[in-house]
């Protein structure tokens, strides 16, 4: 068996927002992140993601669990698979199993597998060996980077440190042909330039020749979803072209979906709720360096839908920081038309133009890191970068240029589908045109629907119980034990679910002192599973999603044992009182007398 405490490690280790995302496409929604539920069809999202407390509750179907039951759920695998796969993406080795059979020794062993398995197995086998590959790669070129003084000098000209290069993993591929034939010993094999080929490492030209793809180049590692290495980007030493080089289009790597620092940067993109695009890596690095650590880069292609709906998925703000020459501005522009279809209302969507002749690495090496952010916080919303943009050259105060406005803004206001941001861009169109908002709908073509679903109640409901209350208190935080009246308890309802659940809950945090001292985001539930109270405790836990960010924690568990002792107390009277008097011993008497004037 797996150890348990690695299980327990591992569960740390993991961002359970990551583990779902790469299957499940999540939006952020307040301080949790939603989808529509995998488990079961539904078309309003009810599939809620903690990040704080790392755990997933559907409120439709009722499916609930951390990171390995999703996996289990969701992908099919096995519990040891689902251990296994998680730990990989966090880089951590599984302890080895006596006797366990690896997949290696199943194919020796002919263990029968379904031909999509078989299929699946080998294309995840042969981009392993694409990964792998690459892994290698970059270790040469991190090496080289060591001994090259000219590589050290420009990175040093930039700016860069030791520590940020080491970071970044950056490397150098030196001037030569063929340099990656000595990296890989069985090079001459036909497989192997194969592999190689396929990996984006070298170039096999027409005539049957074949030479390494970079060279005398400032390597940039560009790591994909999984953390994995799946291309580069090579920056030229002294003279040539292109200055910046990317690895082609592989089974790994492919421009329009990827972002350079995006697995890196996620953490830090949710934490600031902000996201920064620039254009190019240097200009990554150089944020970075200085602070500015919620930064990406596109990958020498224009932004695409796919980039943006990433983005949206991690923050509800994107701020797009581009070269404020022409061209910096024509890819500000691509970059608006390629997100009006897919903002909505709550999210937020501006740009950033330097003064001229600066870009991000050089402004904020001069400048540093709080100008920079000072910058930020005066970026253009879209809307003003919108008609600002549709307004060079179109001279309003002719009925011309009102036409040609009208007519240049239709396409990409007909493509806004956020309700209220669409009202206000038809609001500021009108002011311009000098035409009613009604006349623009019927020009535009326009239409809303009034939405006939009633406006949801927002007041939070409250729990049934006050032992309901106590086990939410305990699973936000079992520190909370310490404050808990045990005596409550003693003469409970032993038959009450909740009871039950809480007495099962206290017995395993008395156990286990070492949990109150444990300050793991991972859900206390992880160590329930198989209990038969586990269903009434995940619905219990699923009330966090709804009422952490909102409510006192402790006044509520205060005043739910408070409401206890009010309990017992009327139990008390009720009992005493149903005795005749002439019963009554003077200890009760007494007692009933103190019990009345509570």
């Amino acid at each position: 068996m797996i150890p348990q405490p690695f299980i327990h490690d591992l569960l740390d280790r993991v961002d359970i927002v990551d583990a779902i995302d790469r299957h499940v496409p999540l939006k952020k929604a307040g301080a949790n992140f939603v989808a529509c539920c995998p488990f079961h069809n539904e078309k309003t999202p009810s599939f809620t993601v903690s990040q704080t407390k790392q755990f997933f509750h559907c409120f439709g179907c009722g499916a609930h669990g951390n990171a390995i039951t999703f996996l289990i759920n969701y992908s099919g695998l096995s519990f040891v698979e689902a251990v296994h796969e998680l730990a990989v993406s966090v880089g951590m080795q599984v302890p080895a199993q006596p006797g366990a059979v690896t997949s290696n020794q199943a194919i020796s062993e002919g263990v029968a597998v379904s031909k999509d398995t078989e299929d699946h197995a080998h294309s995840e086998i042969s981009k392993q060996v694409l990964v792998s590959a690459l892994k290698t790669a970059t270790q040469y070129y991190r090496e080289q980077l060591k001994t090259c003084e000219k590589a050290i000098d420009y990175l040093k000209q930039r700016g860069l440190s030791g520590k940020t290069a080491a970071h970044f993993g950056l490397g150098y591929a030196p001037t030569g042909w063929r340099n990656l034939e000595v990296v890989f010993p069985d090079y001459q094999s036909a497989n192997t330039r194969d592999v190689l080929v396929k990996a984006g490492l070298i170039v096999s030209s027409e005539d049957g020749k074949q030479y390494d793809r970079f060279r005398n180049r400032v390597m940039f590692p560009i790591l994909g979803p999984k953390g994995q290495i799946i291309g580069f980007g090579g920056r030229v030493l002294e003279q040539g072209e292109p200055k910046y080089l990317n690895s082609p289009e592989t089974v790994l790597f492919d421009k329009s979906h990827e972002l350079y620092n995006f697995f890196s940067a996620r953490r830090a993109i949710r934490e600031a709720n902000c996201v920064v695009v620039v254009e190019g890596y240097m200009d990554v690095i150089a944020l970075w360096q200085h602070g500015v650590d919620y930064v990406v880069a596109t990958l020498g292609t224009a932004t695409t839908t796919l980039h943006i709906q990433k983005l949206l998925r991690q923050t509800d703000h994107v701020v797009f920081c581009f070269d404020g020459d022409k061209a910096g501005r024509k890819a500000a522009w691509r970059a608006l038309e390629n997100s009006l279809t897919l903002i909505s209302d709550g999210k937020y969507l501006s740009f950033l133009f330097l003064p001229e002749g600066d870009d991000p690495d050089s402004y904020i090496r001069q400048h540093g890191k709080a100008s920079f952010e000072r910058q930020l916080s005066h970026a253009m919303p879209l809307s003003e970068f919108l008609f600002k943009e549709l307004c060079v050259g179109v001279n309003l105060q002719t009925d011309e240029g009102r036409a040609k406005l009208i007519n240049d803004a239709k396409p990409l206001l007909q493509q806004v589908k956020a309700s209220a941001l669409s009202f206000l861009l038809l609001n500021r169109l009108a002011e311009l045109s000098g035409m009613s908002r009604n006349e623009l709908e019927e020009v535009l073509r326009i239409k809303r629907t009034a939405k006939s679903q009633a406006v949801k109640n927002t007041s939070r409901k409250q729990p049934a119980s006050p032992y309901r209350w106590i086990i939410l208190a305990l699973l936000h935080d079992p520190a909370y034990i310490v404050k808990l009246d045990r005596n409550l308890l003693v003469s409970s309802d032993g038959k009450n679910s909740e009871v039950v659940a809480l007495k099962t809950l206290i017995e395993f945090l008395e156990e286990h002192p070492q949990l109150l001292e444990n300050k793991s985001s991972s859900s206390l539930l992880t160590y329930f599973h198989g209990n038969p109270n586990i269903a009434l405790l995940e619905n219990i836990e699923s009330e966090i999603l709804e009422w952490s960010d909102v409510i006192d924690i402790e006044s509520e568990f205060m005043g739910a044992q408070e409401r206890l002792q009010q309990i017992q107390r009327k139990n008390r009277m009720t009992e005493l009182h149903n005795k005749p008097l002439s019963e009554l011993s003077e200890e009760e008497k007494q007692e009933l007398q103190r019990l009345a004037m509570l």
